[in-house]
């Protein structure tokens, strides 16, 4: 057997664990899927009001959600790498990396496991997040093309944010330290685009939201679902999940590779 086969089949195995264990113990999953659709619920329902009138977009949250369904539906992608940063510490902490670095498997495919498994589930949460939207009154007019490049972004997006946070979970001390570590990537999209134009924004944060990685990947994402023009911001979402994806691995592996004991 090839190293590239025995790689591959011992990555499967890790994820056949990690999608176990996410079904037998479902509570961070859930977590995980209740706080996009609890946002969804007070931006359009609490909040929608007032901002889908100031947007120009009627006095009522059925225009706004127009608006802010694709920063929530992004917001799903970046909550869901949370729990793989849990997962992750909750091994470290408890030796079963130990174990697996003493048996005759591949290095990579322990973190690979985690990092696919996060993935698929956080994919999962973006449909269901899709759907209670749809059921809020979110239109989207994109076509067929055009959402399957916007799920391949947000992917994208959840893939490389994955391993920016296996790489937290292999730095914290505790599962509470590793919950706590990633909360500034589930607030960045607040600072962005997500609920209300950048332009509308004081001087200095419109600055800051117009220049953080995920404020092009929101108008990508919003372009795509909603038939309009994405533009440059198409390539600077790319490029900076590229970037992030890059970033995240690099330090995961270096973590992994300095962190013999726990």
């Amino acid at each position: 057997m090839s190293t590239l086969s025995r790689a591959a089949g011992d990555s499967m195995t890790m994820l056949r664990r990690n999608l176990l264990r996410a079904l037998r113990y479902p509570g961070m999953s859930l977590s995980v899927i209740g706080m996009p659709i609890v946002m969804m619920l007070l931006f359009v329902y609490v909040l929608g009001g007032v901002l889908g009138a100031g947007l120009g977009v009627g006095a009522g949250g059925a225009g706004y959600i127009d608006y802010v369904a694709p920063g929530i539906i992004l917001m799903a992608a970046t909550s869901g790498s949370v729990a793989a940063s849990v997962s992750v510490c909750v091994d470290m902490t408890e030796g079963i990396i130990n174990r697996f670095r003493t048996m005759a498997i591949s290095r990579s495919s322990v973190l690979t496991g985690h990092v696919v498994g996060s993935v698929i589930q956080t994919m999962v949460s973006v449909v269901l997040v899709v759907l209670v939207a749809l059921l809020l009154g979110f239109r989207p007019s994109g076509g067929p093309l055009a959402w399957l490049g916007a799920v391949a972004l947000l992917a994208l997006l959840a893939f490389a944010l994955t391993w920016v946070s296996v790489a937290m979970g292999l730095v914290a001390r505790s599962a509470e330290t590793a919950s706590n570590v990633g909360l500034p990537l589930l607030f960045l999209p607040f600072l962005g685009s997500a609920f209300v134009p950048t332009d509308s924004m004081p001087a200095g944060l419109r600055w800051f939201a117009e220049y953080q990685p995920f404020t092009p990947i929101i108008e990508t994402v919003r372009g795509l679902l909603m038939g309009t023009p994405v533009g440059a911001d198409a390539v600077l979402a790319v490029a900076w999940s590229v970037a992030i994806a890059l970033a995240g691995y690099l330090w995961a592996r270096a973590a992994f590779r300095r962190e013999p004991t726990r």
